[in-house]
């Protein structure tokens, strides 16, 4: 790994140039953090898990049609990835009140929403990612009006195929976070999933308890937060009830 050409290290990943031209390498840590980076922690085995569930998904996903930038997992920490223009934006797509919007709304935590609401972050750490509107997004050309047409078509594609697939294994899918690029092939672009899904990026409510399964555990020092994301996995199927990591086109038929 030391011999690869590291091309950006973030607070939960680290991407490495590709073996072919248009690839990178996603390398998941174990760093967690939280609150703009002013919690930090280390917990073995995230990133591990964040890799396995973030594959199972994609997969899923793209067998739903829906563009992503996966392509395949390398090892238990690695996946490869097809290289692309990252717009600078977090796209939240929320179906429960949680977090931040509680904050700024004063909304009670678990309310269901009349609907599922999208809103948009400026990926600028050192601003602490702040809230804009399509307005801001389109008027600094962030994104073109029809590419946020495509990232909301997208964004309501993925959380209906989310929210089904977590409430099959008894879990309510509360909100998460989406990243989006621009894929360039030859003359013809278009806008793909980018990024991760997992734990670090959703919140998960166990459906019959409420109990929390993801990051929040961290950010709220409820503890056992490996263990959530494992629970998550183990629900999923991507690891058997011993705790051995499955084949994944075994539980994708």
């Amino acid at each position: 790994m030391a011999r690869r050409k590291m091309i950006y290290e973030g607070k939960a990943k680290i991407l490495y140039e590709g073996p072919e031209p248009g690839t990178i390498v996603q390398y998941f840590k174990d760093d967690a953090t939280a609150f703009n980076n002013q919690k930090k922690a280390t917990l073995e085995g995230k990133g591990v898990l964040n890799n396995r569930i973030s594959e199972f998904i994609m997969i899923g996903l793209m067998r739903a049609g829906i563009p992503t930038h996966f392509i395949r997992r390398l090892n238990m920490r690695e996946q490869l990835v097809r290289q692309v223009e990252i717009i600078p934006l977090e796209v939240i797509c929320r179906n429960v009140a949680a977090g931040s919007l509680c904050t700024r709304l004063g909304i009670e935590e678990g309310t269901a929403l009349p609907r599922s609401i999208i809103e948009y972050c400026y990926k600028k750490d050192e601003l602490g990612d702040p809230l804009v509107t399509e307005d801001h997004i389109t008027a600094f050309n962030w994104a073109s009006p029809q590419d946020l047409d495509d990232i909301i078509a997208l964004t309501v594609r993925i959380n209906d195929f989310l929210t089904g697939m977590f409430a099959a294994v008894g879990i309510q899918l509360v909100d998460f976070k989406l990243e989006f690029g621009r894929l360039y092939e030859g003359d013809m672009m278009r806008i793909v999933l980018a990024d991760e899904i997992s734990p670090d990026s959703c919140r998960l409510w166990d459906i019959e308890t409420q109990e929390k399964m993801d990051k929040d555990r961290f950010r709220r020092d409820l503890g056992n937060v490996t263990e959530a994301y494992t629970e998550v996995a183990r629900r999923l199927g991507v690891i058997k009830e011993s705790g051995t990591v499955t084949n994944i086109e075994e539980v994708m038929k």
